[in-house]
């Protein structure tokens, strides 16, 4: 039965949540038109392209305000004020530094800064190296304090990155050093590495870990990678410095 109040008590803030993303999706679907003219014809309002959308998030909106009515009724009004009690509490501060939740930052960072930062700017080789050592090292190691501490490292040198980018250095530095952003990503692995090699270097089962997330970041990549490109023929997200090695060894353009 407590686990039934628990789970009501989530629906609360998980319905809060749906209702405010059918709403969202509502506010999207009112800037198509509803009727317009092409081509001389005038389309009427019942064949607008915005009627799905308003219809699906309308829909979303009304499924997530009944989720909340329906945990409001079991759980009742006072037992909601002691979860807004605990959200606003030392409680909550507590568990958010609970490994679990820690876990949950670190796949959240590692999956967002490989797509949206390391992808569309950092040779997608290199990009692929730092992103799965961080990544086997992370949960491979299967340590709570080594997470948190490689979390934090890894955490440190992706908002390094982000501000490297942000602030425009590397449009200065490409004038200056070719493949600027490449070579920060090629230290930053070297960096995370050696972090990573003093942590574990005291253990001899964690030291096989460490060899074994490292010759698997570096050998998948340097695998999968050249056969979509020279044998398949599908150009990478974006080539830079590896790549270019690669082409001047394929196509022996020295």
């Amino acid at each position: 039965m407590m686990e039934k109040d628990k789970l009501r008590k989530a629906d609360i803030f998980s319905g809060g949540l749906i209702f405010l993303f059918g709403l969202w999706i509502v506010s999207q679907g009112l800037k198509m038109p509803m009727k317009d003219s092409w081509g001389g014809v005038q389309n009427v309002w019942f064949v607008s392209p915005a009627l799905f959308p308003l219809l699906v998030g309308g829909m979303i909106a009304l499924l997530g305000a009944l989720l909340v009515r329906t945990a409001l009724k079991e759980v009742g009004c006072a037992e909601f004020k002691n979860v807004l009690r605990w959200f606003t509490g030392p409680e909550l501060t507590r568990y958010l530094k609970t490994p679990p939740v820690m876990r949950f930052y670190a796949m959240a960072v590692l999956f967002i800064a490989f797509v949206f930062l390391n992808i569309p700017r950092i040779d997608f080789l290199l990009g692929s190296v730092l992103f799965l050592i961080a990544f086997i090292s992370m949960f491979y190691f299967d340590n709570d304090v080594l997470l948190k501490k490689l979390f934090y490292f890894y955490l440190t040198g992706t908002i390094a990155c982000l501000v490297y980018f942000t602030l425009g250095f590397s449009k200065i530095l490409e004038t200056i050093v070719p493949y600027p952003s490449d070579w920060l990503a090629f230290i930053f692995i070297i960096a995370y590495a050696a972090y990573a090699w003093a942590l574990t270097r005291h253990s001899l089962l964690l030291r096989k870990k460490y060899r074994t997330s490292l010759i698997l970041a570096v050998i998948v990549p340097f695998i999968i990678c050249p056969i979509f490109k020279y044998f398949l023929l599908v150009p990478m997200p974006k080539e830079g410095l590896v790549v270019a090695v690669m082409d001047a060894i394929w196509y022996w353009d020295f």
